[in-house]
């Protein structure tokens, strides 16, 4: 396995898992009662709901591309024996 199997691995896997998180917190603020299309950039969007919905967004984005990253480095160790050579220079 080369540095292109680990790109395509390793950000899809973070994309995918952004994108997952995103449709994850939507619902969640859907069904907490909030109003079910929020836009944080509308100006008709109060600020407290804005900040907080992208709050809750960015951190469940971040945490779901670090937990995926993480298994997608794993699956490729146990692949090919080594860790993806961005890992190895601590560049990952």
């Amino acid at each position: 396995m080369g540095p292109l199997v680990w790109r395509v691995i390793g950000t899809g896997s973070a994309v995918l898992a952004g994108i997952v998180a995103n449709k994850l917190v939507t619902t969640v603020w859907k069904k907490a009662g909030r109003d079910a299309v929020i836009d944080p950039r509308d100006p008709r969007t109060p600020w407290k709901d804005a900040l907080a919905f992208a709050a809750l967004t960015g951190l469940a984005a971040g945490a779901a591309k670090v937990l995926a990253t993480r298994k997608a480095a794993e699956y490729y160790q146990k692949s090919a024996g080594h860790l993806p050579k961005a890992m190895q220079q601590g560049d990952a």
